[in-house]
């Protein structure tokens, strides 16, 4: 256990130690219970003194995220009024409590599944529809696009924040897209834009305002999901969420992350087609799905979140882009969770699920009022 911890505070060495890392920093207050073994002896031999000095460095190490939160929780409201405005319609109430630490359920809402598209030559494009079809008037619609290095993961993916998302009011939609290699961009952002005109089209019957939408993706999904907010500068685009995205795929290239955690150019390529030296169409190819080369003074309301200690996508992705969009003039936030990685919103009730719900939540009733 006193191994495993380490993975709270120092960053994990090989890409499979991923979920343990995730674990540890998101969960560790529940890990922690596995280590009040090592007190159970007290002090009373040599064995024991070593146990329970083991037992304590993991509780630090396990238990640190949390002390770590309340300096974030403390000024998080205070930065999002100052990004995007006043708002009194804030569930929950604060950004963090210790009393939802157990608070792992989530809410139950309606979910059907409908095809949006499909594709010649390629199998029918579904995606999940939380909150039903009743509703008192039409809800602003929130599209979440999964993440998986644009090769892997489906609509099911860390279905949580859709279900709190929907029962906080908002028509919500997690959508599944063509993956690469087989289908290299612009598929992916190709089937994106298709799921958002279907689900317009179907405003009425499925209860949407088809003029207050609102993108949200994490990892290689944050990535489409800025992407098209920014490519497309539409004004029923309300606002963009993007979770540790990787938004400059030449910078990616040129700074990939460790390669025992992930191969970023074999990545890349099989996204992209290839290298981007490799001949001056897939060097524009590269400039044409970096979101960083699109935003404009028009671009949405911008909210980023991202673990400072991410080894998958560096955060230095998002920092760019914020930097970029202040120069800009265009309104955003970055929510640094120094004690977070990649995936860090898992678990719902830890520390970064916690503030990221407040963030999201508190970013949507900002920007799709009507």
């Amino acid at each position: 256990m006193c191994a495993w911890a380490l993975l709270a505070v120092f960053r994990m060495p090989h890409g499979a130690l991923f979920y343990a890392t995730v674990a540890a920093t998101e969960a560790g207050y529940l890990l922690a219970l596995l280590v009040l073994p090592a007190f159970v002896g007290g002090l009373a031999t040599p064995r024991d003194i070593a146990l329970s000095a083991a037992g304590a460095a993991a509780l630090v190490f396990l238990l640190s995220p949390l002390a770590r939160v309340g300096a974030v929780a403390q000024t998080l409201p205070a930065e999002l009024t100052t990004a995007f405005g006043a708002s009194t319609l804030v569930v929950p109430a604060t950004p963090f409590r210790a009393s939802r630490l157990l608070a792992l359920r989530d809410p139950e809402v309606p979910v059907e599944t409908l095809v949006y598209a499909t594709p010649e030559g390629a199998s029918p494009l579904r995606l999940d529809f939380y909150g039903g079809r009743e509703a008192a008037a039409p809800r602003a619609l929130v599209v979440i696009v999964h993440g998986g290095s644009w090769r892997n993961g489906d609509s099911t993916q860390l279905p949580s924040m859709a279900k709190r998302l929907a029962a906080a009011g908002y028509a919500v939609a997690s959508i599944n897209y063509r993956l690469a290699p087989e289908h290299p961009f612009p598929a992916a952002y190709d089937d994106l834009g298709a799921a958002v005109a279907h689900l317009r089209e179907r405003a009425d019957e499925l209860r949407i305002d088809p003029e207050r939408v609102v993108l949200y993706g994490r990892s290689a999904g944050g990535h489409l999901a800025l992407l098209a907010a920014y490519r497309w500068q539409a004004p029923y685009v309300r606002g963009v969420v993007a979770f540790y995205a990787p938004t400059d795929l030449r910078y990616s290239w040129e700074h990939p992350s460790n390669p025992r955690i992930l191969d970023t150019p074999g990545t890349l390529r099989g996204f992209l087609g290839g290298g981007p030296d490799e001949s001056p169409v897939l060097s524009a190819r590269y400039y044409d799905a970096s979101p960083y080369a699109w935003a404009t003074p028009g671009s949405p309301p911008t909210l980023l979140i991202h673990g400072g200690r991410d080894e998958l996508v560096r955060p230095v992705h998002s920092e760019r882009l914020a930097a970029r969009l202040g120069e800009l003039a265009v309104p955003h936030l970055l929510l640094r969770l120094p004690w977070a990685t990649h995936g860090c919103e898992a678990n719902p009730a830890g520390p970064s699920g916690q503030l990221s719900e407040y963030a999201v939540l508190r970013f949507l009733t900002a920007v799709s009022r009507r």
